[in-house]
């Protein structure tokens, strides 16, 4: 379990703790700091599970904020299962930081709900597919640099097929657009929408489209969004809350506050009530498919 999820989890379950006895104990992040002599980006990045904590630096936080011994004793565990090392952390520098937190949590996640409108998504593209993507992206980048980077993805992939811990249940829809936008020849097309239809009858996978003919999605200005659901937690472990992921040129959201989840699962409930089902779905795939290779 600790190699498909690395430190991702119990990073941000100990900066939860942290960041709520921090607030329970009324001192600010810039006071905290001062007194710790940490800089305030220190312990911004461990309150928002974005880096490993040392042991050393959880006890002296908790001191400060006269954490009860056990949940001390605790979060100094969590602190060292926050050093644990995923998959992806072989390929270095191929995962942008900022995508490094998706990847992590993407392998912890029992549920993702996916709305994509440009692209078909990493987890079911083709090597080929990818590496068109990629040459797109990154024009600047040498070969080597792209096919590390494609490497990642394939290897993202074997999430949906794993054995243990078992894959999570993925609901995936797909703008037309991203079927009819032809991001490369028609033969890596045409290969591509097989591996989709190979991939939706997978037990584990829904793959659905958004048809232009349903109109504009409800709040059509959220754009691509996943939204991850994980599993219960264990022994007396507080849940882990639902994400939702949304990214950007050169950097992603994270959101978890309720008013936020809220307005994503609003969102998702309207465009999953506006696209085609699964057979319908398979159809147009099918159809879009034949139209390419005839153009």
């Amino acid at each position: 379990m600790a190699e498909d999820i690395g430190s991702t989890v119990p990073r941000r379950q100990l900066g939860r703790l942290l960041r709520r006895f921090r607030t329970e104990a009324n001192i600010t992040l810039d006071a905290a700091a001062e007194e710790l002599e940490y800089s305030r980006q220190k312990i911004w990045r461990i309150e928002c599970g974005m880096a490993p904590v040392r042991v050393i630096d959880v006890k002296a936080m908790c001191e400060l904020y006269d954490v009860p011994t056990r949940m001390a004793e605790a979060m100094r565990g969590l602190a060292a299962e926050t050093k644990s090392h995923g998959w992806w952390h072989a390929y270095g520098d191929a995962i942008p930081t900022w995508f490094e937190l998706y990847v992590g949590l993407e392998s912890a996640a029992a549920h993702l709900r996916r709305y994509d409108e440009s692209l078909i998504p990493g987890l079911l593209q083709t090597k080929q597919y990818a590496q068109a993507i990629y040459r797109l992206d990154q024009p600047t980048a040498s070969e080597e640099e792209r096919e590390r980077a494609v490497a990642v993805r394939l290897q993202r992939q074997s999430l949906l097929t794993r054995r243990l811990p078992g894959p999570p249940r993925v609901d995936q829809i797909l703008s037309e657009a991203v079927l009819r936008r032809a991001a490369t020849g028609p033969d890596v097309m045409s290969s591509q929408f097989r591996r989709l239809l190979e991939m939706s009858d997978l037990p584990n996978v829904s793959l659905r489209v958004l048809p232009f003919a349903a109109g504009p999605p409800p709040r059509a200005v959220a754009g691509s969004f996943v939204i991850l659901d994980f599993p219960p937690p264990r022994g007396r472990a507080a849940p882990e809350p639902s994400v939702v992921y949304s990214e950007a040129l050169t950097g992603a959201i994270y959101l978890d506050k309720p008013e936020e989840l809220s307005a994503y699962e609003t969102t998702w409930r309207g465009i999953e009530s506006l696209a085609l089902d699964e057979g319908e779905s398979k159809d147009m795939i099918k159809r879009i498919a034949g139209e390419m290779r005839h153009d």
